[in-house]
């Protein structure tokens, strides 16, 4: 299982770029078998590495729709295979190792 950071920016469009957001969003809102967290920067996306891959691209074409004429797509990808990693264990890590409390008892790898 993977997890996947995307930013996707239109250029030339002026300073406001939620519609173009929003647009790249609706791809992969519903989509099964991809769990995603819309973050102020960047979209976290959990699940298999080539069907995330694929919503990736379909959500640039789907800025291209919306208006853009340029498009700039920026990919982290964290592709795990010794151990079950999910993004909620991966904060329920980290938070714990702040001593702030995991709530709904994530299970840590």
């Amino acid at each position: 299982m993977a997890i996947v950071a995307v930013n996707i920016v239109p250029l030339g469009v002026g300073t406001s770029v939620s519609n173009y957001v929003a647009a790249a969003e609706k791809v992969i809102v519903d989509r099964p078998g991809i769990k995603r967290q819309l973050g102020p920067m960047f979209t976290t996306l959990e699940g298999d590495l080539d069907e995330i891959m694929k919503a990736v691209r379909e959500m640039q074409e789907a800025v291209f729709e919306a208006g853009a004429d340029r498009v700039m797509t920026t990919i982290k990808i964290d592709d795990r295979r010794d151990v079950k990693a999910t993004m909620e264990a991966k904060l329920a890590s980290v938070n714990t190792k702040l001593g702030i409390k995991n709530p709904d008892n994530v299970v840590i790898p």
